[in-house]
């Protein structure tokens, strides 16, 4: 093995909190991270897996922190710790670059992403704007973005969420970095791109003699890609090494544990149940040239001819590639876009008005940052549907459905005056399930609603959905990329590729027996 490019001892990073107390999200860890092998963390949500992460970046606010004295980050032969701003700024994206969780919340969304990529570029590099446009074109056509030159003029919002994830990988890797830190970077794609997003990784690491630490809670992404393995549990690393010895022989039980959890499917059931929502013929179309009159030259058909029915009790997984139309679909039953087709609700699910279907349709989003108010705590986003759809309660009555229904995702009554910020991505991704669970909907549209949290929260939401489902009689639609998490929760599996879903059918046949070879790829990719 290679000398250490980066050698971490004794980090410690304390938060300060609003009362003055403090909360150790990372405590006296120490490892080695060395050029050009791939370093994998796992561990639960809040485990201190990110914290660790942007420290090595120096992108924690030093104001709400307190570190050690004994901290020691160094980066070949040089301490990292005592940096200021304007030294860092040199290191970041050039010599250390990052991948974030949530990639809307990291791309500016008046910037097109074209020039985003030759904004890094110029910032370190001394090009010409041309050069760096062209090396921009050339960097999304390596990860995997179809027409690349019409996608550089393409603002962030045109994007799925796993092009906005792959315009940020083109960017991390721009200036050839010596370490490349990948926070969850194949969260938002689907199987078929995540394994060639992990190729690209593999060949720019092989080519460039790049370390790369990869921060993921998809254990069989980090059992394909890592060399040696850190399992950190509350701030605390509790075990590493090598992938073989990690998988094969764990020593610790929370190791134990995250295996067993990995390792788990579910047994499946008939479908057969009543029908409470039925679409049919669902198209949707985005203009993407017009005149300067506004007459459309050229459109993107998202959504094409689509019918499907969503039963009482049961979940229809949707699965397919980034940009197949999957969150289009579901936008379309949740009525938040406008759509050609019919969609049709049950007499049982009483929809009379807008009001009752909000209540009775409600979404989780893809991306819980975007998607929870930073203004307000925990408790107000949960208790705002509260408000107006159970306007007979008083506000104690109130508080206590709130704090009931996040400790049945998992959070305790503590949160409750807390914010949006102070979470780790899989935490608010509980809190935004918890603020849909609220209003006891009749239909859930779940857009990638694991996809931010690690295997044994994934399999603890699963189970409380799947509880859910069979007290209350919910429907799930359920957008995913992550066929283990589809398989787990299906009923039936819907197959969309450009629009169109061109395989459907029990979740047992489509996953053992999948007739068209889209979904063979699919399945192969991501459970072989």
């Amino acid at each position: 093995m290679s000398e250490p490019i980066l050698e971490v001892k004794s980090l410690n990073v304390r938060f300060i909190k609003e009362d003055g107390g403090l909360f150790s999200a990372v405590y006296n860890s120490s490892f080695e991270i060395n050029s050009g092998e791939v370093v994998a963390i796992v561990g639960e949500s809040g485990s201190g897996k990110s914290v660790t992460a942007l420290s090595l970046m120096g992108l924690i606010d030093a104001k709400k922190v307190l570190y050690k004295s004994t901290n020691s980050i160094v980066f070949e032969g040089r301490e990292l710790t005592g940096l200021s701003e304007e030294e860092w700024q040199e290191v970041r994206g050039n010599e250390i670059s990052m991948v974030f969780q949530e990639p809307m919340s990291s791309l500016n969304p008046l910037l097109k992403v074209g020039e985003q990529i030759a904004e890094v570029i110029r910032a370190h590099k001394n090009v010409s704007a041309i050069k760096a446009k062209a090396r921009a074109r050339y960097l999304l056509k390596l990860v995997g973005i179809e027409n690349a030159k019409e996608r550089m003029e393409a603002y962030p919002f045109e994007l799925s969420g796993g092009q906005r994830q792959r315009v940020m990988i083109a960017m991390a890797v721009a200036n050839r970095p010596k370490i490349l830190i990948a926070d969850e970077p194949t969260t938002a794609l689907d199987v078929t791109v995540q394994k060639q997003i992990l190729e690209l990784i593999l060949k720019l690491k092989n080519k460039f003699k790049m370390a790369v630490v990869f921060i993921s809670h998809d254990l069989g992404v980090v059992k394909k890609i890592a060399e040696r393995v850190i399992v950190m549990r509350q701030g605390v690393i509790v075990e590493q090494g090598s992938v073989g010895n990690v998988f094969n022989v764990p020593n610790h039980p929370y190791t134990k544990e995250l295996l067993s959890a990995f390792a788990k499917t579910a047994a499946r059931e008939d479908f057969n149940a009543r029908k409470l929502m039925d679409a049919r013929h669902i198209s949707v179309s985005f203009p993407i040239k017009k005149t300067l009159f506004g007459k459309v030259l050229k459109e993107i058909k998202a959504v094409n001819d689509v019918s499907l029915s969503l039963y009482e009790g049961k979940t229809l997984g949707v699965v397919g590639e980034s940009g197949s139309g999957k969150t289009t679909l579901g936008m379309c039953l949740a009525n938040l876009i406008s759509y050609k087709g019919d969609i049709l609700t049950a007499k049982s699910v009483h929809i009379q008005n807008e009001k009752d279907f909000r209540k009775n349709v409600q979404v989780v989003f893809q991306d819980p940052y975007n998607s929870l108010n930073p203004r307000m705590t925990v408790g107000e986003i949960v208790e705002e549907g509260i408000k107006v759809h159970f306007s007979a309660l008083n506000k104690e009555e109130r508080r206590e459905r709130v704090i009931k229904v996040l400790r049945d995702v998992g959070l305790g009554e503590d949160i409750y005056e807390q914010y949006p910020h102070e979470f780790s991505g899989g935490q608010r991704q509980r809190i935004a399930i918890a603020r849909a669970l609220a209003v006891e909907p009749k239909i859930m549209i779940l857009d990638e609603p694991t996809s931010a949290l690690d295997v044994t929260v994934q399999a603890e939401i699963i189970r409380l959905l799947k509880r859910l489902q069979n007290e209350r009689g919910i429907s799930y639609l359920f957008i995913s990329h992550d066929m283990r998490a589809v398989r787990a929760i299906s009923h039936e599996v819907a197959v969309m590729r450009k629009g169109r879903i061109i395989e459907q059918g029990a979740a047992d046949e489509v996953f053992l027996r999948p007739q068209t070879a889209y979904a063979q790829e699919l399945i192969k990719a991501a459970l072989v």
